[in-house]
């Protein structure tokens, strides 16, 4: 599920100076957003529905200052609890600014609990990470990022990415980030496929999409985890996501989207 998301939230993030820097203007969503998504798994070449994904966004305060908190909870069904539970609930706290101030995953995922927590902080015009990782009943592990770069989690990532212009991109641009997860803090690709128009699943809609992939290496050769289809619109919603995970492949499909910023040009039908 981690993927999934790393999926949802990394569209089109580069890598920026610290500080001050840091921050972002937000031009896609707004307070009360919140984005709905039907989880499918492929068992024996057999789509079968999985679970939920649920998505929300709030204006709150983080230690006295205006924040943005975000809830991601995805839950897998009755059903596919029989061959995998899936509990992740995850928490972010971000500026109105969009600087990343907290962030939290907890996930039951199989028989395994995992708890990932990263707390930001910008001494001296610069960007520290502090990283704390535990595993079922382990002793928890801490790390620490500190650098001249921005660091996110997933969620800021998608906050900020949301707002990114993608006009003058050209197919196979890739868009390096620094991504804190709780246990490391490193560098990742985002590579842009294109556009595309996208039928949903089970619907007559249809959408205008920019399509991106998700890349990671392994054994020195790149392999491609995640596909993702966001709306080519202000709004910037992922739609689809195609995943392939460690016990097979999945597909995400947004079901519903309320409290929109920006009208769905996207849209078409």
């Amino acid at each position: 599920m981690k993927k999934l998301i790393t999926l949802l939230a990394v569209i089109l993030l580069t890598a920026t100076a610290a500080s001050a820097q840091c921050s972002s203007k937000n031009t896609a969503f707004k307070s009360g957003e919140t984005l709905m998504y039907d989880l499918y798994f492929n068992w024996k070449f057999v789509w079968v529905k999985a679970g939920t994904a649920y998505m929300n966004t709030t204006q709150t305060k983080w230690k006295g200052q205006p924040a943005y908190k975000t809830y991601l909870i995805t839950r897998s069904s009755g059903k596919a609890d029989k061959y995998f539970v899936m509990r992740d609930t995850l928490t972010s706290y971000c500026g109105l600014d969009l600087v990343p101030y907290y962030y939290k995953k907890a996930a039951l995922e199989g028989k395994t609990y995992r708890l990932n927590e990263v707390t930001y902080f910008y001494p001296d015009n610069r960007c520290t990470a502090q990283m704390t990782y535990r595993r079922n009943n382990d002793k928890p592990l801490s790390k620490k990022y500190s650098g001249e770069h921005c660091a996110y989690d997933m969620i800021s990532m998608l906050l900020r990415a949301r707002s990114f212009d993608p006009s003058g991109f050209k197919e196979g641009h890739r868009m390096p980030f620094l991504m804190a997860d709780g246990r490391t803090c490193q560098w990742q690709n985002i590579v842009y496929r294109g556009k595309k128009k996208f039928k949903m699943e089970n619907s007559s809609t249809t959408y205008r999409c920019l399509v991106f992939s998700f890349v990671e290496k392994e054994n020195g050769k790149e392999k491609e985890v995640v596909t993702f289809y966001i709306t080519d619109d202000k709004n910037h919603i992922p739609v689809r996501l195609d995943l392939n995970l460690n016990f097979g492949t999945a597909k995400a499909f947004l079901s519903g989207a309320t409290g929109l910023r920006n009208p769905q040009t996207a849209k078409l039908k």
